[in-house]
């Protein structure tokens, strides 16, 4: 058997020179690669092996097979299987639509892995501590913004969602998970040095009161870092943000309704009142929304539903209707670009907070009975002749 072709050093940590240097050298050893391309076909295998929980939230049990290699051949060669793992695993086994980023995710992963376990001490503490780093920082933290473009991108509904159940089962499954990679690294090293690869570094995972005491603890601080994040995330976010084009248009035509009815020389069908923004706060019974007020300009509306029909009649492609219902549907941002719409004031309305359910069956928070509307208008030639 083929020996490897130079010998690993003991680190303490990876912040120094000839750690690199070392993790750098293992892309030229023969046996590590090849160690790598056996752990990258069982992670590719072990991809499809999933528990789904929630929509693009499933328990996995590949990060085994990637904290074990990673292990093995080091940071360097953990990216680069990261990002092959990535694009290979969607080849091998399709599944939504393929998202570039999403290489990130697998890349960071086996970073973090390889970063705690290369070349140093095997011990419960950093198994538990590797695997906490990678609930938190990757698919936590690093999955949630991902997430939300992949979603605007490809999908209709919103993944706001999906945040909660993402982040609650990283928390609840970190002990197990825990557990998990220490009966099988304690299992798997010895069969690795029979085969000839010497990990560095001593191994101790024997698993003691202390250790069950951080892993208590760092559920403990997951779960009050998740209930601090749910609680700063529902009082600082929009929820028009999350609207689908049906909710929007009913919501926007609601409001313009009330807007209408206090301002009684503006006419619901020359006016469209746009949510900009809908806030509450925890324990709240309010929501307040955020209004601006447009007039329309007939003159440019007209040019633009003309122009939309003739394309329609032609079989332009991605020909859109142009009418009433396209102006009261639109978000904040499209609003505002459309020339066809004067800003003419705001306004705020504080409505309860009353929840219907969907076609789907999913909780939505409806236009409830409104509480207070504050308008704020500002006339002049411009947009009001």
């Amino acid at each position: 058997m083929q020996k490897n072709t130079f010998q690993r050093k003991y680190f303490r940590t990876p912040f120094s020179a000839d750690y690199w240097h070392q993790a750098f050298s293992e892309l030229k050893d023969t046996r590590s690669l090849v160690f790598a391309a056996l752990i990258l076909a069982l992670r590719i295998a072990m991809k499809p092996l999933k528990i789904p929980i929630a929509a693009d939230v499933n328990i996995t049990f590949g990060f085994v097979v990637n904290a074990f290699g990673s292990m093995v051949y080091g940071p360097v060669v953990a990216l680069l299987s990261g990002a092959i793992s990535d694009t290979l695993g969607y080849l091998v086994a399709p599944s939504g639509v393929y998202f570039f980023p999403f290489i990130i995710l697998e890349m960071a992963g086996s970073l973090i892995f390889a970063l705690f376990l290369y070349s140093t001490d095997i011990t419960p503490v950093r198994l538990i501590l590797s695997k906490f780093c990678v609930n938190l920082f990757v698919n936590i933290l690093l999955t949630e913004p991902i997430m939300v473009r992949y979603y605007e991108l490809f999908f209709t509904s919103a993944y706001q969602p999906f945040v909660w159940v993402r982040i609650v089962k990283n928390i609840v499954m970190l002990p197990i998970e825990g557990v998990i990679l220490m009966i099988v690294f304690r299992t798997m090293i010895p069969a690795l040095s029979r085969a000839g690869f010497r990990v560095t570094g001593k191994m101790d995972l024997d698993y003691t009161k202390k250790h069950i005491i951080l892993l208590i603890t760092l559920f403990v601080i997951g779960a009050a870092s998740m209930t601090g994040y749910i609680i700063y995330d529902y009082n600082n976010k929009s929820f028009s943000a999350s609207y689908t084009a049906a909710e929007r248009l009913e919501k926007n035509r609601q409001m313009n309704e009330w807007v209408t009815e206090q301002q009684p020389n503006l006419k619901a069908d020359e006016t469209v009142t746009i949510i900009e923004s809908a806030r509450s706060t925890v324990g709240s019974g309010e929501m307040t929304y955020d209004l601006a007020i447009y007039r329309i300009d007939s003159k440019k509306f007209e040019e633009k539903r003309a122009e939309a029909e003739a394309a329609a009649a032609a079989g332009k492609e991605g020909a859109k209707p142009y009418n009433l219902d396209t102006l009261n549907g639109y978000s904040k941002s499209k609003a505002a670009k459309d020339d066809a719409l004067i800003r003419i004031g705001t306004g705020t309305a504080v409505t309860d907070k009353s929840t219907i359910r969907n076609d789907d069956g999913k909780k939505e928070y409806s236009v409830g009975e409104r509480i207070r509307l504050d308008i704020s208008m500002t006339w002049n030639e411009e947009n009001n002749p």
